[in-house]
């Protein structure tokens, strides 16, 4: 279901865009910029982008879209229509319950010594 989109100027504006004809991908938000004027909208990222300022963007490159949007002064008018697929969910933050950050590719081992005894327990993550 497509929805409009009216972001009031000057930019910046406060998101990427991603695919064009160029790259055989429909025109896609990328990325919303918090606090910006992209975030106070109803955008978020994974919508695809169906016109600017009134123009079809099926047969647009990048470039050309990208220079649609920068030629708007006063107000960007965009035709979005809700992705169907969901938005992956980032994991780049560490868990709050993990211990320690750890990179992805590092093992880290940790000895713990148990009681009343001589034993070594390791324990790799």
């Amino acid at each position: 279901m497509a929805y409009s989109v009216t972001l009031n100027g000057p930019g910046p504006w406060g998101f990427r865009l991603q695919g064009g004809k160029d790259f055989n991908m429909p025109l896609t938000i990328s990325r919303i910029t918090p606090g910006s004027k992209a975030a106070q909208s109803q955008m978020n990222p994974g919508d695809l982008v169906v016109a600017i300022d009134g123009v079809n963007t099926d047969s647009m490159t990048h470039l050309e879209a990208q220079n649609k949007i920068k030629s708007a002064s006063h107000n960007l008018s965009l035709t979005l229509q809700k992705s169907k697929r969901p938005v992956p969910v980032s994991t780049t933050a560490p868990r709050i319950d993990s211990p320690r950050a750890v990179i992805p590719h590092q093992k880290v081992s940790d000895t713990f010594f148990l009681s009343h005894s001589e034993c070594h327990f390791y324990l790799l993550w």
